[in-house]
């Protein structure tokens, strides 16, 4: 897994090189890609919190960072900080994020394997539902996300039968 620590230079370079993997993307893998983010930072420690303001503007810079990326389908879990994370890029592409069971994750692999063939996805998670994903869609090391961490985009290259290529972006 290549990782690209804080840096706006960086984070352009990175989401620059995003765009031209995806434009240029091999016909054999299932996906284009598939885009998996924690959700930003939370106002509180309720089972259902909120946004903080720092995650309002976390939630702005992931759609600013994924406007152009391609994304045709976002998947959120029923909680408000994954919801409210992606609703940012959600408006600016006029899609409607789904929600889906965030407790299994083998599902949500082979609905989007299935569904989405020839797309870029988003999915909006959890610190233990998006290694959970990364991991049911064949990478073999382990990712883990700090409990302190809002700020990892994992781009997610699935290539056939073999281990997908994973992405670590700091954004």
């Amino acid at each position: 897994m290549l990782i690209i620590r804080d840096s706006a230079r960086l984070v352009a370079c990175g989401v620059v090189a995003l765009a031209a993997l995806l434009s240029s993307s091999s016909a054999t893998w299932a996906q284009t890609a598939v885009i998996l983010v924690r959700h930003a930072e939370r106002a509180d420690q309720s089972t259902d919190s909120l946004l903080s303001p720092a995650g309002a503007e976390r939630a702005k810079a992931l759609a600013r960072a994924l406007a152009t990326a391609g994304v045709k389908q976002i998947y959120v879990s029923k909680f408000q900080r994954t919801q409210l994370t992606a609703a940012p890029l959600a408006a600016a592409l006029k899609l409607t994020p789904e929600v889906v069971d965030a407790a299994t994750s083998a599902p949500i692999v082979e609905r989007i394997r299935r569904d989405h063939a020839n797309d870029v996805v988003l999915v909006v998670g959890h610190s233990n539902t998006v290694p959970a994903l990364i991991k049911d869609f064949g990478h073999p090391d382990p990712v883990t996300i700090a409990d302190d961490e809002f700020d990892s985009l994992f781009i997610l290259f699935p290539r056939g039968t073999a281990a997908p290529s994973v992405l670590r972006i700091r954004y």
